[in-house]
């Protein structure tokens, strides 16, 4: 499942590299709201800022999704294989009892 998230991963950090870059450009620019440079760098700006602000959202909206279906498929071994899920629990309650003890 990790190697599925890593696209994602690198699509945002390209995502927020270019967002800094164009920012930084605006900011390095005149700053005079009657510069034309200025007016097309706000612009770019704006525009790059509302397609990660698209991707991110996406991105999020598919973690949500997976996640879900991860819960229903442990949801539907744990109906299938009640015994399974026990012995889980109780191995997961063991060792975080063990770990908590030890402080």
């Amino acid at each position: 499942m990790a190697t599925s998230a890593e696209p994602f991963e690198t699509r945002l950090d390209d995502d927020l590299a270019l967002l800094t870059e164009t920012l930084e450009e605006v900011l390095a620019s005149s700053g005079d709201p009657a510069d034309e440079k200025y007016i097309e760098l706000k612009k770019k700006a704006e525009s790059t800022l509302n397609e990660v602000k698209d991707r991110i959202s996406n991105a999020s909206d598919t973690y949500y999704v997976r996640a879900k279906q991860a819960v229903y498929r442990a949801d539907d071994y744990v109906h299938e294989k009640p015994w399974h899920g026990i012995g889980v629990g109780a191995t997961v309650g063991l060792v975080l009892g063990l770990l908590l003890s030890r402080r």
